[in-house]
């Protein structure tokens, strides 16, 4: 054995079916091996310029300053922020799970003063309630929510919200990580100042980018802020003038992580050319069918009936059956990832993942067998093939 091979590589060939990241398409991997070039290069100048287009595309938005930022979905979530919160400023951030949280801690860090709005975990936040809370403060500077709530499986409304905001001169700020490129996503109609994703979940890239968009009106808060943005890394003043229309224009920032651009740039372009209307009655099909088969086999589904997200379903743990054993079995026998519960629900939740190209019927009808065997032999009462069954028959509906 030579010294070199002693250091060779073999993930295993998992079928990602867990809260993200999804598997990712072969164009997408193939991506990943082009040839590297320097982030001054003109071909990547063309590619940066495709990205953002196809961007625009599966965000439905037309504003100039639609890019990925160079980092995870949380740099998305804190450039989100950190951009537009200045120390006093007040925030409305709606908390329904875990990554509402988050939100509240990163806008604390700006110095913000928050205003929680608070439902339950596995239900939404009720308009009424956002009212109440914009119309306490004298001046609200911006309103945030999460529209698929990863931790619970709840998808928010957002239009309503919207209304709101503008209404007491609010920007609107979404975090659409588990629902860009899986459930409709239409920044301009909505109403959307501020929006950001994540490139590992519905887009079916490797992690490590944040979609992002934001508006005209929301970038003339920056521009006038009083006090820099506190994060040098993530300031869009800086971010924009590298990912500005045009090679002539453009002034270095940072080094761009050249093949994740490339790997976007694909499965941007497999969303685009699947429709985006076709993808979101594909997940919404499945994620259907994985929710019948689940009630079938007597599991009981966490998030509010009439909001649940397609993209990942969360649903309870029975009595007597150990979560963490049923998730390493479905690993070690049938290869399959799914996700645990978060925070105060860990233990208690299964968090299953239908997006992208892990959104396929045969997912769907593989693992609700799996999970029915296993159930089975952990002691639950359940026909092993029941779940398969309505699963099934949910999807010859369609």
């Amino acid at each position: 054995m030579s010294e070199l091979s002693r250091f060779n590589l073999n993930p295993p060939n998992r079928i990602l079916m867990g809260p993200g990241p999804s598997n990712i398409p072969p164009r997408v991997q193939s991506a990943m091996t082009a040839p590297l070039l320097g982030y001054f290069d003109p071909y990547f100048f063309t590619v940066m310029d495709g990205t953002m287009s196809l961007l625009r595309s599966v965000f439905q938005t037309k504003n100039k300053l639609t890019f990925p930022i160079s980092g995870t979905g949380s740099a998305g979530m804190e450039a989100g922020l950190g951009n537009f919160l200045e120390p006093g400023d007040v925030a409305v951030i709606g908390v329904n799970g875990f990554f509402g949280e988050r939100m509240v801690e990163i806008a604390s860090r700006c110095g913000a003063k928050v205003v929680r709005v608070v439902a339950e975990w596995g239900k939404t936040i009720a308009p009424e309630v956002l009212e109440s809370a914009l119309k306490a403060e004298k001046k609200v500077k911006l309103l945030a929510l999460v529209q698929a709530e990863t931790s619970t499986g709840v998808l928010q409304p957002l239009t309503e919200a919207s209304r709101l905001a503008k209404k007491y001169g609010a920007l609107f700020l979404v975090d659409t990580v588990t629902s860009l490129g899986g459930h409709e996503v239409a920044v301009d109609e909505w109403g959307i100042d501020i929006c950001y994703s994540a490139s590992q979940k519905c887009l079916s890239c490797p992690p490590g980018l944040a979609p992002f968009t934001a508006n005209d009106a929301a970038l003339t808060m920056v521009q006038t802020r009083k006090h820099k943005v506190s994060s040098w890394y993530l300031d869009l003043s800086l971010l924009s003038a590298y990912w500005s229309e045009g090679a002539s224009a453009r002034v270095y920032h940072h080094t761009a992580p050249v093949c994740m651009v490339y790997a976007l740039y694909e499965a941007l372009a497999v969303v685009v050319a699947e429709g985006l209307d076709a993808r979101y009655q594909r997940h919404l099909r499945n994620g259907a069918a994985l929710q019948a088969g689940l009630e079938a086999m007597g599991l009981t589904l966490f998030a509010e009936k009439g909001y649940r997200l397609a993209t990942l379903t969360a649903v309870r743990v029975p009595p007597g059956v150990n979560d963490a054993r049923v998730r390493q079995r479905l690993l070690n026998e049938f290869n399959i990832e799914i996700g645990g519960g978060l925070g105060a629900l860990k233990g208690q939740l299964w968090r299953i993942g239908l997006m992208g190209h892990s959104s396929t019927e045969q997912n769907v009808l593989l693992f609700l067998y799996a999970l029915g065997k296993l159930l089975a032999e952990e002691g639950y009462k359940v026909e092993p093939e029941v779940g398969v069954a309505a699963a099934a028959q949910a999807l010859r509906k369609k």
